[in-house]
């Protein structure tokens, strides 16, 4: 959950204003709006393949085409960025949608996109499967 925070002396001022203010109302009420949850969250290489191992994530890998026949995470389906439309990204009940690229990058943009289209949180692999490589997780075989 994202919060905004004003330093001290900013905060007294901003209160006193408020407090002498005849003109504070519902109006001004209006601009404290609640966070609404959704965002953009990383999930690490070893949280993920504990997800991977229960079976409780649905695993988009948003490389190229190309990319994704060198090899990827076992499971994955391929939608591309440059294809990529969070209203095709059907929820699974019971499966998390986590999203991946190369590095984290794509992935990322990917994620903003369905998690405005979802109003909610999604996640995506931080470091990308270099990363997952790196911490020596499974790959598909390149075909």
């Amino acid at each position: 959950m994202m919060r905004r925070t004003l330093a001290a002396p900013a905060l007294a001022v901003l209160l006193l204003a408020g407090a002498c203010s005849p003109a504070v109302g519902a109006a001004d009420d209006a601009a404290v709006v609640p966070d609404s949850g959704a965002g953009v969250v990383t999930v690490g290489t070893a949280e993920l393949a504990a997800l991977v191992a229960s079976g409780k994530v649905r695993l988009i890998d948003v490389r190229t085409p190309e990319e994704f026949a060198e090899g990827s995470i076992p499971g994955a389906v391929n939608v591309p960025l440059d294809r990529f439309d969070p209203a095709a990204i059907v929820d699974e009940p019971g499966r998390e949608t986590v999203l991946f690229c190369r590095s984290d990058r794509r992935s990322g943009v990917a994620a903003e996109q369905l998690a405005a289209h979802r109003d909610a949180t999604v996640r995506h692999l931080d470091g990308g499967i270099l990363d997952w490589i790196a911490q020596g997780q499974e790959v598909t075989p390149a075909q």
